[in-house]
C-alpha cells in the first residue's frame, strides 16, 4: 500500500514511524538522531538519562537536566534537518523541570505517558513545542482530551495509543494484559474517533499513532488501515549500530526466545514487560536493600519498595545483564540479528509497500 508522510502541525516525517523513547539511556541522541535523518521521528528518553554523567550519585536531578540538554541539542546537530523529540513520564519527580529542559534546548515534540499529562499544555505554552499525550484506552484519551479543551483551550498535536503489547511500563491492569480476548483494534478506531471531535472542534489535523507490539512493515500497514496515521515501535530499535545500549543489552534481545519475555512487577505499582533473566527470578523471592535512592518516581517508597528500578535498568543498559532489568516489547523473541536504522527504516518502507 503507498503511504502518507506523518504531519504534526509543521513537523513532516517522510515516514510515519516514530522511534519510541527507552529509558535509561538505551533511546538516546546517536539512536534519536539516525531515525530523524532516515525518514522517521526520533526520540530521547528523558528517564535518569544522566546516569552517566560523573556527579550522578549525588546530583541526579542536575546530572538529568544537563544530560537531557546535551543529548537534545547533539541529536539536533547531527540530524540538522529531522524531527527529534522526547518521552517525558510524568511519574517522573520534577517533571516540570525537565519539560522546561527539553524546551530550552530545541526540542521538536514532547511525548508523555505513565500518568496523564495534565499540566503539559501549561509548560509549553509561549513554546512551539508540539505535545502529546499516551493513552491506552478510550476513557484515558476521552479525559486527557476534555482536560486540554476544558483548562488549556488546546487540543494535542498527536496522540500515541499504546497497546498492551509494548515493553516497559504498561497502562494496563495485569488481568488485562493476560486478556486475550481484549480487543485493541477497537480501542484504536474508537480514540481515532474519539480524537476527530476536537480536530474538527480546533480546525487542526491531529494524527493518531499506535504504540505496542508493533514489529513489521505489515503490522504498520494494518493500523494505516485503521485510521491511524502512524506507528511507535521501540523493540526492533534496540539491536540497530546507533542504539546507545551496550552489546550485551543488545544480546540479551538477540538471545532471548518468547517464552523469556513476561510481565513483571515495577517497584511503583505498575506492571511492566521485561525478559526474564537471574535479577528478575530473584526478585521474586528476595528483596533488595536500597542504599541510595535516586529520587526518580514520585511513586516509589525506597523503605518497602522490592529493589531500585533505577539501578536495576542502568546496570541492565551498561551491560551488567545478570544484576539489570531489561525490558522489552511481546516481540522481542522475534529478533534474530543486528542490522542499522537505515537498514531497518528500508525494510519496513519495502514491506508497508507489498502489504
Amino acid at each position: 500500500m503507498n503511504f502518507n508522510s506523518l504531519k504534526i502541525g509543521n513537523l513532516v516525517a517522510p515516514i510515519p514511524i516514530i522511534q519510541g523513547g527507552m529509558g535509561i539511556g538505551v533511546s538516546s541522541s546517536n539512536l534519536a538522531a539516525a531515525v530523524a535523518n532516515a525518514g522517521g521521528i526520533g526520540i530521547i528518553s528523558a528517564a535518569q538519562l544522566g546516569y552517566d554523567e560523573g556527579d550522578f550519585e549525588k546530583n541526579p536531578l542536575e546530572a538529568n537536566l544537563r544530560a537531557l540538554k546535551k543529548h537534545i541539542e547533539l541529536a539536533k546537530s547531527k540530524a540538522v534537518n529531522g524531527i527529534i523529540g522526547i518521552n517525558a513520564m510524568v511519574a517522573t519527580n520534577n517533571y516540570e523541570d525537565h519539560i522546561k529542559a527539553a524546551i530550552e534546548a530545541g526540542v521538536d515534540l514532547i511525548i508523555s505517558g505513565a500518568g496523564l499529562p495534565t499540566m503539559l499544555p501549561k509548560l509549553v505554552k509561549d513554546s512551539s513545542v508540539k505535545i502529546a499525550p499516551i493513552v491506552s484506552s478510550l476513557k484515558a484519551a476521552k479525559v486527557i482530551l476534555k482536560l486540554w479543551d476544558k483548562h488549556d483551550n488546546i487540543a494535542p498535536d498527536l496522540v500515541v495509543i499504546e497497546g498492551p503489547k509494548a515493553g516497559g511500563h504498561l497502562g494496563f491492569k495485569v488481568e488485562e494484559l493476560e486478556d486475550e480476548n481484549l480487543d485493541f483494534d477497537k480501542i484504536v478506531t474508537d480514540i481515532i474517533d474519539e480524537t476527530k471531535k476536537y480536530s474538527q472542534k480546533y480546525d487542526k489535523e491531529i494524527p493518531v499513532v499506535v504504540a505496542g507490539g508493533v514489529f513489521d512493515g505489515y503490522d504498520i500497514a494494518k493500523y494505516l488501515k485503521l485510521g491511524a496515521s502512524g506507528v511507535q515501535m521501540a523493540t526492533r530499535f534496540v539491536v540497530t549500530e546507533e542504539c546507545d545500549a551496550s552489546q550485551a543489552f543488545k544480546d540479551a534481545y538477540l538471545k532471548c526466545t518468547k517464552e523469556d519475555v513476561q510481565i513483571v512487577k515495577s517497584p511503583v505499582g505498575m506492571p511492566g514487560r521485561a525478559i526474564r533473566n537471574p535479577f528478575v527470578k530473584r526478585t521474586l523471592t528476595e528483596r533488595e536493600k536500597i542504599t541510595h535512592c535516586y529520587n526518580c518516581l514520585t511513586p516509589c517508597n525506597p523503605a518497602v519498595t522490592p529493589y531500585c528500578i533505577s539501578k536495576a535498568l542502568i546496570n541492565a543498559v551498561k551491560g551488567n545483564i545478570d544484576d539489570g532489568l531489561i525490558f522489552c516489547g511481546e516481540n522481542a523473541g522475534r529478533l534474530t540479528k543486528m542490522t542499522t536504522v537505515q537498514e531497518l527504516m528500508d525494510e519496513l518502507v519495502s514491506e508497508i509497500k507489498k502489504a
